[in-house]
């Protein structure tokens, strides 16, 4: 099957080529998918994307004019895609829905360590021959409270690390995970869950009733001092209500892997340019705050997950078979 994929880096090249092994015809461009950019598509019957492309309405019309028959997402969530559309031009939707739970996982730690400990700080000190120990002061994690927002696959792993750190667990979910009990969490309302939490990861997907769920309202229920951390989706939180919260409480701290109008800023090299976006802009001068570019996911063997399932979805299709991976509208609004 002849496919072309958008927003390639080279190592989506390297992953995709490997598993691959000659099965289908594949294309690449740097080129994010959006509407001045789905013309390219034309002729290819099916079409690979990220997260940062754009699968809207208007995009999904100019690739079925072209032909396309398929997109194939190098990813889990499906938010910047709309399935409506999608569905009504018989347009198949595939994702990959299951890869490394334990590469965000492994990241949000991390995050929460560097943040706490002032890793990064400290790194960046040293680097100037400054070894004082001002400012670096952090916490035990031993014995803290750690709020798990969305216990599926990436959350229960997370969950376990944080317990094996000896942490108690409090959980918000509309499903309650067993893994999780097993554990010792306590599935508590979203309020108490912040209330309560010394760490709080966000694991959730991104869906109308998840939109802002961190918001001016909510983070007001957070304790002073306390950490949040979101290696999910950047809509989850109201950015903009990030940055008061910032300015007011110097205890607090927030790390973010990703960020809610990130499709114009992340993947890109801008370190020689202004950037426009105000918000993200002031987020990064804080002191108590640790931004990475969506990288939680970036491991080998997510990767090679990744990679793997995006070729056997091409071949299903292209065989006339569906599997795990193909989104259907009734069971996305269930």
């Amino acid at each position: 099957m002849k496919v072309l994929v958008y927003s390639s880096r080279p190592y989506d090249k390297k992953f995709l080529e490997a598993a691959n092994q000659g099965r289908h015809e594949i294309q690449f461009i740097e080129a994010r998918l959006e509407e001045h950019t789905a013309v390219l598509a034309k002729g290819f019957p099916a079409v690979c994307c990220f997260v940062s492309d754009s699968v809207n309405a208007q995009v999904l019309q100019e690739l079925h004019d072209g032909g396309t028959k398929l997109v194939v997402l190098r990813a889990t969530g499906f938010n910047n895609v709309d399935l409506t559309t999608a569905e009504r031009l018989g347009i198949t939707v595939m994702r990959v829905s299951n890869y490394s739970p334990y590469s965000v996982a492994e990241f949000a730690v991390g995050m929460i360590l560097a943040m706490n400990r002032k890793i990064h700080r400290a790194h960046q000190r040293v680097r100037e021959g400054n070894f004082r120990l001002d400012g670096l002061l952090g916490f035990d994690l031993h014995g803290k409270t750690v709020g798990v927002v969305g216990t599926g696959k990436i959350g229960s792993v997370f969950s376990k690390i944080m317990h094996g750190f000896g942490c108690s667990l409090l959980g918000f979910d509309k499903y309650q995970n067993p893994e999780c009990i097993e554990l010792g969490m306590r599935y508590v309302s979203l309020e108490q869950l912040l209330s309560d939490s010394d760490i709080i990861s966000l694991h959730a997907p991104l869906n109308p009733e998840t939109h802002h769920m961190i918001n001016k309202d909510t983070i007001s229920l957070m304790k002073e001092g306390a950490i949040l951390v979101n290696t999910s989706r950047g809509a989850l939180v109201d950015t903009q209500a990030l940055i008061p919260y910032l300015k007011e409480c110097h205890k607090c701290a927030v790390c973010l892997d990703v960020y809610e109008e990130e499709e114009h800023i992340y993947y890109r090299d801008l370190s020689d340019q202004v950037i426009t976006d105000d918000v993200i802009s002031r987020l990064i001068t804080f002191p108590n705050s640790l931004v990475t570019g969506h990288q939680a996911f970036f491991t080998q063997d997510a990767m090679q997950t990744i990679a793997e399932t995006t070729i056997g979805n091409l071949s299903d299709f292209e065989n006339g078979r569906t599997n795990e991976n193909t989104l259907k509208l009734e069971k996305v609004m269930r």
